[in-house]
């Protein structure tokens, strides 16, 4: 792992809300359960590449913050904290079957996974974006988790695909890649069928241990 977890867990500690300064953390393992308020990163499998996203917009489409692929491993801009739905009972430190609908958060910006009908810039799909705060939320962040094979919570090695809820897309990437402004970045967008550039797995990060029932 190229970011030392001990390292990583001072700067998630420095940089994050005070739920996590008294919350404990476990580094990631092969197989590891992934439990709200986790910071992960999405690796898209066929590429390798993973979920980023920065505080620089689309200059089409929406015009919000735009979300890509990006090539580098240590890159602090591709870490996501695994959050419930507005409405959920769920807890930080609960397990999360497969699906549930969640919301992924940029953990630099703070703003939430989003999507739309809006067109994608390069291949026109479905634009995906960064949109909201802390406070602010809507069912265009809502995602739902689709687990590859037989496991009925998500773990670090299983295979998964995010289901936009209000447009059907799944999240996808490939290798049509930026030029200009996020050159060598590739285009991350929404699809409503099914396929193998659809595939995720949580990659780097901090996984918060399993909550003990009270």
């Amino acid at each position: 792992m190229a970011v030392s977890f001990f390292g990583l867990a001072i700067f998630l500690l420095l940089t994050l809300d005070s739920d996590y300064a008294s919350a404990p953390v476990s580094a990631a393992s092969e197989g590891v359960q992934i439990t709200y308020g986790s910071v992960i990163k999405l690796m898209h499998e066929r590429t390798k590449f993973r979920l980023h996203s920065h505080d620089v917009p689309y200059g089409s489409g929406s015009g919000q913050q735009s979300v890509t692929g990006f090539p580098n491993v240590d890159d602090a801009n591709s870490y996501w904290i695994v959050r419930p739905t507005v409405d959920s009972s769920a807890k930080q430190g609960d397990t999360i079957k497969g699906g549930t609908l969640i919301r992924l958060q940029h953990m630099r910006t703070r703003r939430w996974l989003h999507s739309h009908l809006h067109a994608s810039p390069i291949t026109g799909n479905l634009e995906v974006s960064c949109f909201g705060s802390d406070g602010e939320s809507d069912t265009g962040d809502y995602w739902r988790l689709e687990i590859e094979g037989s496991g009925k919570t998500w773990r670090q090695d299983q295979r998964i695909r995010l289901r936009h809820v209000d447009t059907g897309g799944y999240l996808h990437s490939h290798d049509k890649k930026y030029t200009r402004i996020a050159g060598g970045q590739q285009e991350v967008c929404g699809v409503r069928e099914k396929r193998p550039d659809n595939v995720w797995l949580a990659a780097e990060g901090v996984y918060l241990p399993i909550a003990e029932s009270k």
